[in-house]
This record gives structure tokens, sequence and C-alpha cells, in this order.
């Protein structure tokens, strides 16, 4: 039940059929039918809507005054939340129910500020200030999710950086941003094919992008690893350039589970890695840079079933370590050409200390 909300504006509302300007993500109608089962808050609900209001799929003239909203959403726009959902009503008849919500100041539209809103987050780090900017949400399953958290260092707290950062430090140390593995998992990308919702998403478009799919491109280890010092340069340029890596020590990598052949021989040939998520290195992939795309090749149960790994490697330390995303019990461990990490860090990595100082050790 959204209460109390007060709108400085006066709305007049030029609504240009919702089809003819951009497609309406599916998640929308997806949060409308669970809004409609109660699955769903007023205020999750409502902003959904905002993001038809802001993505400009619907246009709103704004003129200053003041508009104060009802006690509650009535009854009737639920209901054609559900039957718009199901497809029952049109388009243009579930905008007459947010035209309402609008001209009654339900829904707060905020579209005169030139700064990016800051959303603190539940994510409370002793060593970094975290937040999301309101652009960067988005629902999934109903769920709200952050597409790119942002984080900046304490000025209070550079005796802690020095121990867990190399900011202040010479080392020669560079990791390898995994932009191929964000591609894979985004939008059309190949888990739309392994999931039965696309036939040709095994190419897909290069995202060059920050991490769109925060977890499972290690957007979050990225982010804080370069925030404490650490020089980072990305798939591409490793598979353009892979001599590139002879100039470094010690090579980090991310979770950079879609390489090329190019990557997969110039990383294991390397001395001195340090692996920090399970799954790298899992299936093989071909680039056309002309047409700035990626094509899966090999691996993760492609072309057949049987295929786990694409380049048959050895030291594959995907099972069961990726699902340990908790890392309760942390450690690395040898292999020939490094150290592997025995779970999967995004979560531990604003959280532990003693992790990061580890990473700190291996490459000093």
């Amino acid at each position: 039940m959204i209460k109390n909300v007060i709108i400085i504006i006066l709305i007049t509302i030029s609504i240009i059929p919702i089809y003819a300007i951009i497609e309406i993500p599916e998640w929308v109608k997806n949060n409308a039918k669970w809004w409609s089962e109660n699955q769903i808050d007023d205020d999750t609900f409502v902003q959904g809507i905002e993001f038809l209001i802001e993505s400009g799929i619907i246009k709103v003239n704004q003129n200053s005054d003041e508009i104060k909203s009802q006690d509650e959403i009535p009854e009737w726009v639920k209901n054609n939340a559900k039957w718009w959902s199901e497809n029952q009503i049109d388009d243009d008849t579930f905008v007459q129910g947010i035209e309402f919500l609008i001209e009654s100041g339900i829904i707060k539209v905020n579209q005169n500020s030139d700064e990016p809103k800051k959303i603190m987050t539940d994510l409370v780090s002793e060593f970094f200030n975290v937040w999301v900017y309101e652009d960067d949400i988005f629902f999934q399953n109903g769920i709200k999710v952050a597409k790119s958290f942002q984080f900046e260092l304490i000025e209070e707290k550079n005796e802690i950086y020095d121990e867990i950062g190399i900011i202040n430090d010479e080392v020669n140390v560079v990791v390898i941003l995994p932009v191929f593995t964000s591609s894979a998992y985004s939008e059309k990308g190949f888990y739309d094919y392994y999931e039965n919702k696309c036939d040709n998403c095994t190419t897909t478009k290069i995202i060059e992008n920050d991490f769109l799919e925060y977890g499972t491109a290690s957007q979050m280890g990225a982010k804080i690893l370069e925030k404490l010092g650490y020089e980072t340069i990305t798939d591409m340029e490793v598979d353009k350039n892979p001599s590139i890596l002879k100039e470094f020590e010690y090579i980090i990598l991310l979770h950079n589970e879609y390489v090329t052949q190019t990557m997969f021989d110039v990383i294991t040939s390397h001395p001195n890695v340090i692996y920090l998520y399970p799954n790298a290195l899992y299936a093989k992939i071909d680039v056309n840079y002309e047409t700035n795309h990626i094509t899966l090749i090999r691996g993760h149960g492609y072309p057949s079933p049987e295929i786990n790994n694409g380049f048959n490697w050895e030291h594959d330390n995907t099972h069961p370590f990726e699902y340990d995303d908790d890392c309760l019990n942390w450690k690395f461990y040898d292999i020939p050409n490094g150290k592997m990490l025995n779970c999967y860090p995004e979560k531990i990595f604003p959280l532990n200390k003693e992790f990061l100082k580890e990473i700190k050790n291996l490459v000093n």
C-alpha cells in the first residue's frame, strides 16, 4: 500500500502507442501478474511502471504544482494488471490505468535531476562505501536486482588499504576482465540457448559493459580489485595480443568462463596464475571482431551433452567448487602454473579482510 506520496508536478500525459516506441520488457508484464496475485508489493509494482515512463515508453510533460496520492491503488487497477499480464486486455487499456496512477499522484516521477540517484544497499562493508544507481535496478523473478554495484574507498581506512591492497606497492600483476563471459550471460546470450529460449543464441553480441550480470561475470571482484590498485585488461585485449601477458609476473583470472583457444594457451602456459573463480577456462569460443560477436564452439554441453570442459582441461575445478558461493572455508591450492580457489568468492570480496590480504600475499 502506498501512502503520503507528494509530487511537485502538474502532469499532462501524451501517450504514444507503446508498441510503436519500444518493446515492453517481459519482466514488466511478469511484475503486473505477480502484483495482481499479491506476490510483490505496491512499491515494487510502481517501480516497474516508473521504468516505462523513465524509458520513454510513456511520455510525461511536467509543470510545477503539488499533488498528493490517495491511500492505496484501487482494486480495478490491479484487475487491469492481471488481465494485461494474461493478454486479456491490450496495451492501451492497461495504459489508461497508468494514467490514473500518475494523475492521482500514486506514481512519483522524477525526471528533472541530472544527477543519478544513489541508493544504499543491504551490503554493508567495513572497507568500502557501497551503493547502486537507481537506473541500474531491475526486477528479476519479482526481486530487485542491481546490475552494477558501486564501491568507494573510505578516507579513514587508508591503513586497512595498505593491508588488503597494492595501491602503494610495486607489484607486477594484471587482472583479466571477463567481457566474453559477461556477454555470454546477457540477453540473447548463450544461456538463452541453454534454456531453450533461443535456437540461434550460440552466437551473441559482445557487450562491453560494467559486467551486467554482476554475479556471473565477477563484477564485484573486478571492481574491488581495481579500487585496491590492481591493473586490469580485458579478455579481448589478451585475445588480440596474447604476448601482453609476458609483461606481467602474475595474472589474476576472475570468472573467465568463456575464452578463445589463444587465451587458453597463453594463460595455461604462464607460470603464475591466480584462478580466483572456479569454472574459469571452461568453454571454447570464437570471436569475430568485425561483427563484434562471439560464437560458442565447444563446452558446457555443446555441441553434445557429454562435453563439459571445452578444452578437456585436467585442472578444471568447476565441480563442486563453483556452487559454493558462501566461501566459509575458502582456501587456495596448488596446480602446476599457479593457485586455485576452492569456492566462488563474489559474496566475500567486499567483506572478508583475510581473503583480500591473501590475494595480496599471493602476488607479492
